[in-house]
């Protein structure tokens, strides 16, 4: 994984035969352990999209709903200036957004899943009260994520963190000024 990860994020193709020869592994050895390529770019994924959500919630200061807005805004761009992320979004546009996008996978419900339990502390602490379930506005954030920041080029959206954190407080509730 650690091996998977520093390739991704330097822009390097991630590939089971060569990490498995780089580590002096048997690529069947690779194959049992994760299956397919997807499955460890999923795995990639979704351990550094967890990790990192957590590392800047614990990072920030701000608390309730303004305090989550924050820590989206920083994720989202983390995310957009990931250099691995854009020129493997280039290069395996449709396999990317699969690994990323899918409800079925390995990212996205492991995204969907740390945001959830933001807003439920939050909730429960008092500090917040969402508008919707937990897991729809969860849900919701992250959707709009992926659309902004990798899914919608076609409609001049993508990469556009303001217009994203702009419409996340709107479903937070935050008033922006």
């Amino acid at each position: 994984m650690a091996l998977a990860t520093r390739r991704f994020l330097a822009g390097e193709r991630v590939d089971m035969q060569g990490i498995s020869r780089e580590l002096g592994l048997a690529r069947a050895t690779m194959h049992r352990w994760f299956g397919t390529r997807e499955v460890l770019l999923g795995e990639v994924l979704g351990e550094m999209a967890e990790r990192r959500l957590e590392e800047i919630r614990h990072e920030e200061t701000t608390q309730g709903a303004v305090g989550l807005l924050d820590v989206f805004e920083r994720f989202n761009r983390d995310l957009a200036a990931t250099k691995g992320l854009g020129i493997w979004l280039a290069q395996e546009q449709e396999r990317a957004l699969r690994i990323l996008t899918s409800s079925g996978g390995n990212v996205q419900p492991r995204t969907v899943a740390v945001v959830q339990r933001m807003i439920e502390e939050e909730a429960e602490a008092g500090r917040l009260v969402p508008v919707v379930a937990p897991e729809a506005l969860a849900f919701a954030i992250v959707r709009l994520a992926e659309s902004f920041l990798y899914n919608d080029a076609r409609f001049g959206i993508r990469g556009e963190i303001e217009r994203l954190r702009e419409v996340e407080a709107a479903l937070l509730g935050v008033a922006e000024t």
